[in-house]
């Protein structure tokens, strides 16, 4: 099962990730909506605030699954 779907997750979701707060959980939301979905986890890292570390840490929270 998907936990968190980086690709579907609403603002709410994407914050109760641990170490994503509003801020970031936003800019997430915008680099998704500017790039039409994320294709792999590395994606993340192009936005400001999530580097390797940060990365590491939500793997195991978050999934992609492309929406049709």
């Amino acid at each position: 099962s998907c936990p968190v779907n980086l690709n579907t997750s609403g603002l709410e979701e994407l914050e109760g990730i641990p170490g994503i707060g509003p801020v970031l959980a936003q800019r997430i939301l915008d680099l998704r909506s500017e790039t039409g979905g994320f294709a792999q986890l590395e994606d993340l890292l192009r936005v400001e605030g999530i580097g390797e570390k940060t990365l590491e840490a939500m793997e195991a929270y978050v999934c992609l699954e492309v929406p049709d």
